[in-house]
């Protein structure tokens, strides 16, 4: 999902998301939790996309498609042939099974 230029750095919907999917029974990485020993965006996604790679499939929160991040590890994730969800899609499927 994105975060720059989002209050709080969108974390609370990041963490809002995280413990939807725990309660449905997966294991998550959440960028917003993975510890930064630096601050700039170049090394943020450097840390993010070395814990995606220990990830199975990879979740997207709204407004992902405008987020330069997120489209760098959505596109990484297709071309590894990881599955991409949409976290809407994913939680409305899991309520009306």
């Amino acid at each position: 999902g994105p975060m720059s230029g989002y209050e709080d750095l969108n974390f609370p919907a990041f963490f809002n998301a995280e413990e939807t999917l725990r309660n449905m029974g997966f294991n998550t990485i959440n960028p917003a939790a993975i510890e930064q020993p630096v601050t700039t965006w170049e090394a943020c996604m450097r840390e993010d996309i070395r814990e995606m790679m220990l990830a199975d499939i990879v979740v997207t929160l709204s407004g992902w498609e405008q987020s330069k991040g997120a489209k760098i590890e959505v596109n990484l994730a297709r071309v590894l042939g990881m599955e991409v969800y949409d976290y809407a899609a994913l939680v409305n499927e899991a309520e009306t099974a």
